[in-house]
C-alpha cells in the first residue's frame, strides 16, 4: 500500500493544479446539487418494529388529529389572581378560541372541558394539536401561536410552552463552534510546528472538505431524511479528522525535510508512510460508523453514514489535496516563527525542529517514551487507576431521551414543566396514550378506560377521541416521563393489555412519546451488544491485517472500552450529578440520552484507531528496522507524542466548541467525546499501550508462519516502500561497469 500511496502523491505533487482544480470542481458540483435540491434537515424519528411507532401509524390512518405533534400551552396565574375568576376565564378562552384559528392546529384541547385547572386554581393546561409532525410545523405557525395567547397575556396571566414542538423548540445550528475550533486549531498547530504555513495547511484541507461535506448533507437532504444531529456529528467528525490526517502526513513531511530529503520525495514519502496510517485509521472509523446499521433505528443508520462519509472525504482530501498543497507550499511549511531568511537569524523554534529532527532521542516526546517503558509497571497500573477513577459514574448510568427537565431554567418549555410538575404532578409532563381497535361503542371505551384507571401507578385515564372505530384514551402516569416506575407502568399494561382490553377481538396498544422513548431506550439497549461484537470483529480482521499480528488488535480494543467506559463515566458526572455543571454552562438531566452509548461505541472505536494506529505503526517501524523491541517502543512513542497530543487537543477543542450550542442533545454527546478523546489519547495510546508493549516486548509481534504466506503485508510501516526506494537509487550509486 506505501509504494502505491508514493506513486498518488507523486502525481497529486506534480500534477497540484490539476488536482487542486479537480476538488474545486467537485465542491462547486456538490454546492450546485445542493441549491438544486434545496433539501432540509428532517427530525421526524421514526422506529420501525415498536409498539410507540405502531401506535403513531395506526392514529395516522384512523384519527389524523391525533398523529401530529403536540404543544403544551401552560397559563398560569400570578399570586394575587386565579385562572378561574371571571377575567381569566374570558381571556383564556378568548385565546383558546384564536389558537383554533393557528395554521396548522387541527385541534386545541380545552383546560376547562378537560378538566386540566390545577386545583390551586392557579394553572391551566391547553394542549394544540397539530395536524403534521414536529419538523413539519413552521415558525410561522408557532409565531401565530405566540400571537393567539395574547389575550392571556393582556388579562396579567403568565403563557409559557411545552410539548413536543413550541416556539424556538429547534434552535438554528451556527457557525459559533466551527470557527472557535478552528481558531485553536490554528493556535496548537503554530505552537507545534513552529510555523505559520504549516499550521495552516491541515485547516485550509479539513475545511475543503467540510464544505463538501455539509453542502453534501444539503443534497441528500432532499430525498433522505437527515436529522440535525446528524449534520452535527459528521461535522465535528469532517472538521476534526480533517485537521489530524493533515497534521500526520505534514508532520512527516516536514520531518524529512529538515533531515534533508528532496521536496517532492519527501511529500510522496510521507504519504506513503504516514499516508498508510491514516488510511487503515480512516478505514476503521469508517466500519466503526457504517456499523450503526445494523442497530435497526433509521436516523441512527443515517448518522452513521453521513459521518463515515464525511470521515472518507478528509481521508481521500489528506492523501491527494494536502499532496497538491504541499506543493504549492514548497519550503514555507519549514520556515518558522522567529526565523529571518535574509539575514540568516535561526530563531528558537527552527533550532529546536532541527535537533529533533537529526537526533529524535532529543525530543520532549522522547523523554516520556523512556520514561513509561523503564517504569512500565508502575505506569500501567497508574494509567489503569485514573481511567477506572474517571469511569466509576457509568455504573449509575441511567438511559433516556432529554425531556423539558433537561432544558435550561430560562427555556419556556423548562419553565413550563416546573409549573405543570408543581401544580399538577410529574406524571402530566409525561402522558400516555391507549390505542383501541376496533372498538364498537363508547360504552365499551368507558370499560377500558375505567380498567386503565385501576392499574398501579396511574394517577387517572380519561377518553380523548372516538372515531373509525378506534378509541384513544390518554393515560397520565403518577410519575414523571422519565421515572423508572413510569417504565414499569408502560411494560405492566402491554403485558396484560388482554385483560385491559377484555375483548377477543379489540388490540390495545400503549404508545406516545414517553413510550417511544422507552422504546428508543430497550430497542438501542438490546441492539448495542450485536454492534458492539460487528463492529470489534470487523476492527480485529481490519487491525490484523495491518499490523500482522493478533495481539495488537486485542490490546487495542480493549484499551478502546476502557475510554468509552470513562466516557461514559464523565457524561454521567456531568450531566445526571452535576458535577460543574455550572461552570460549563450545563443543566443537570435525570438521564442520559439512551442513543449515546451506541455511538459513542462508534465514534470512540474509531477515533481511537487513529491514535493506535499512528502510535504503533512508528514502534513497528522502529522494530522492524533494529529488532530491539523495547528501544523501539521508547522511540517509536517519543515521536508520536508531538504530534499525536496536538492531534487529540484540537479533536478535544472542536468537541467542546460544540458545547456552546442550545441543542439540547448536542451537548451531551460533544463532552463524552472530548472525554473520552483525551483519555484515549493520552492515558491510553501514550501511556498504557507503550508500556503494556515495554512488557510483552517482542512476543506482541507474533504471528502463525501461515499468516505470512497467505495473508499479503499492507506495508502499514514503510518498509517496504524505503526497499523499493533504495533499489531504485542504487543503480545511479553503483559505479560504472559493476
Amino acid at each position: 500500500m506505501s509504494t502505491y500511496l508514493y506513486r498518488l502523491a507523486r502525481w497529486c505533487y506534480r500534477h497540484r493544479r490539476v488536482v487542486l482544480a479537480g476538488w474545486l470542481v467537485v465542491a462547486i458540483v456538490v454546492v450546485a446539487l445542493s441549491v438544486i435540491g434545496n433539501g432540509s434537515e428532517n427530525d421526524n424519528i421514526t422506529i420501525p418494529g415498536t409498539e410507540s411507532q405502531n401506535v403513531a401509524n395506526l392514529l395516522q390512518h384512523k384519527i389524523p388529529a391525533f398523529s401530529g405533534a403536540q404543544t403544551q400551552v401552560v397559563i398560569a396565574a400570578s399570586d394575587s389572581q386565579s385562572v378561574t375568576s371571571t377575567a381569566s376565564a374570558s381571556a383564556i378562552q378568548a385565546a383558546i378560541k384564536q389558537l383554533d384559528t393557528v395554521p396548522q392546529v387541527s385541534r386545541v384541547i380545552n383546560p376547562v372541558q378537560a378538566k386540566l385547572i390545577s386545583p390551586d386554581g392557579k394553572v391551566a393546561l391547553a394542549t394544540v394539536l397539530w395536524n403534521t409532525s414536529a419538523a413539519n410545523v413552521k415558525d410561522s405557525s408557532l409565531t401565530a401561536l405566540q400571537t393567539a395567547t395574547a389575550p392571556a397575556q393582556r388579562a396579567g396571566l403568565g403563557v409559557r410552552y411545552g410539548g413536543a414542538v413550541y416556539p424556538d423548540w429547534n434552535p438554528k445550528i451556527t457557525e459559533t463552534p466551527e470557527l472557535i475550533g478552528i481558531v485553536i486549531a490554528l493556535v496548537i498547530l503554530i505552537i507545534t510546528f513552529g510555523a505559520f504555513a504549516a499550521g495552516l495547511l491541515p485547516i485550509i484541507s479539513a475545511l475543503i472538505g467540510v464544505a463538501i461535506t455539509i453542502t453534501g448533507i444539503g443534497a441528500l437532504a432532499a430525498v433522505v431524511n437527515i436529522a440535525t444531529v446528524s449534520t452535527t456529528v459528521a461535522l465535528m467528525l469532517g472538521l476534526s479528522t480533517g485537521i489530524d490526517y493533515g497534521l500526520f502526513i505534514l508532520s512527516r513531511h516536514r520531518t524529512q525535510l529538515l533531515q534533508g530529503k528532496p521536496m517532492e520525495e519527501s511529500v510522496a514519502t510521507a504519504v506513503g508512510t504516514a499516508g498508510s496510517a491514516v488510511v487503515f485509521a480512516g478505514s476503521t472509523v469508517i466500519v466503526a460508523l457504517a456499523g450503526l446499521s445494523v442497530v435497526g433505528i433509521p436516523f441512527l443508520m443515517t448518522m452513521g453514514l453521513v459521518a463515515a462519509g464525511a470521515v472518507a472525504i478528509s481521508v481521500l482530501i489528506a492523501l491527494t489535496l494536502l499532496p497538491a498543497l504541499l506543493g504549492f507550499a514548497g519550503e514555507r511549511v519549514t520556515r518558522f516563527v522567529g526565523s529571518r531568511r535574509k539575514t540568516g537569524r535561526v530563531g528558537r523554534p527552527e533550532r529546536i525542529a532541527r535537533r529533533t529532527a537529526l537526533e529524535p532521542r532529543t525530543a520532549a516526546g522522547a523523554t516520556w517514551g523512556r520514561f513509561v517503558s523503564r517504569f512500565r509497571i508502575p505506569v500501567l497500573v497508574a494509567g489503569l487507576i485514573v481511567a477506572a477513577v474517571i469511569a466509576i459514574p457509568a455504573l449509575s448510568i441511567q438511559l433516556g431521551l432529554p425531556s423539558a427537565e433537561s432544558q435550561p431554567t430560562s427555556s419556556t418549555a423548562r419553565q413550563a414543566y416546573d409549573l405543570i410538575s408543581d401544580h399538577f404532578g410529574p406524571g402530566l409532563n409525561g402522558p400516555l396514550l391507549a390505542v383501541a381497535n376496533p372498538v364498537a361503542s363508547e360504552g365499551e371505551v368507558t370499560a377500558i378506560t375505567a380498567r386503565l384507571a385501576q392499574v398501579p401507578g396511574v394517577l387517572s385515564a380519561a377518553p380523548a377521541a372516538f372515531a373509525n372505530g378506534t378509541a384513544v384514551i390518554q393515560i397520565i402516569p403518577k410519575t414523571g416521563p422519565n421515572a423508572s416506575a413510569t417504565t414499569a407502568l408502560v411494560n405492566r399494561m402491554r403485558d396484560e393489555r388482554t385483560q385491559l382490553a377484555d375483548s377477543p377481538g379489540t388490540t390495545l396498544l400503549i404508545g406516545g412519546t414517553t413510550a417511544s422513548n422507552i422504546d428508543v431506550s430497550n430497542k438501542l439497549t438490546s441492539a448495542l451488544p450485536v454492534f458492539l461484537i460487528v463492529v470489534a470483529g470487523l476492527a480485529f480482521i481490519l487491525l490484523t491485517f495491518a499490523f500482522r499480528t493478533i495481539l495488537v488488535p486485542i490490546k487495542s480494543i480493549l484499551g478502546f472500552l476502557l475510554s468509552v467506559v470513562a466516557a461514559l463515566g464523565a457524561e454521567v458526572a456531568v450531566f445526571q450529578w452535576g458535577w460543574g455543571a455550572s461552570l460549563l454552562g450545563i443543566t443537570k438531566d435525570p438521564v442520559t440520552l439512551s442513543y449515546l452509548p451506541t455511538i459513542l461505541v462508534a465514534i470512540i472505536f474509531g477515533l481511537s484507531s487513529d491514535y493506535e494506529v499512528f502510535v504503533v505503526s512508528r514502534i513497528k517501524e522502529d522494530f522492524t528496522k533494529t529488532g530491539e523491541a523495547r528501544r523501539a517502543v521508547e522511540r517509536g512513542t517519543g515521536v508520536s507524542v508531538r504530534v499525536v497530543s496536538a492531534a487529540a487537543l484540537i479533536m478535544f477543542s472542536i468537541f467542546c466548541a460544540f458545547t456552546t450550542l442550545k441543542t439540547t442533545e448536542v451537548k451531551p454527546i460533544a463532552i463524552s467525546f472530548a472525554v473520552g478523546v483525551a483519555v484515549d489519547a493520552f492515558v491510553v495510546r501514550l501511556t498504557l499501550v507503550p508500556a503494556i508493549m515495554a512488557i510483552v516486548g517482542a512476543r506482541l509481534w507474533w504471528h502463525p508462519r501461515w499468516f505470512s504466506r497467505y495473508v499479503p503485508d499492507p506495508d502499514i510501516e514503510g518498509d517496504q516502500l524505503e526497499k523499493h526506494l533504495a533499489e531504485r537509487r542504487l543503480p545511479a550509486s553503483a559505479p560504472s561497469g559493476s
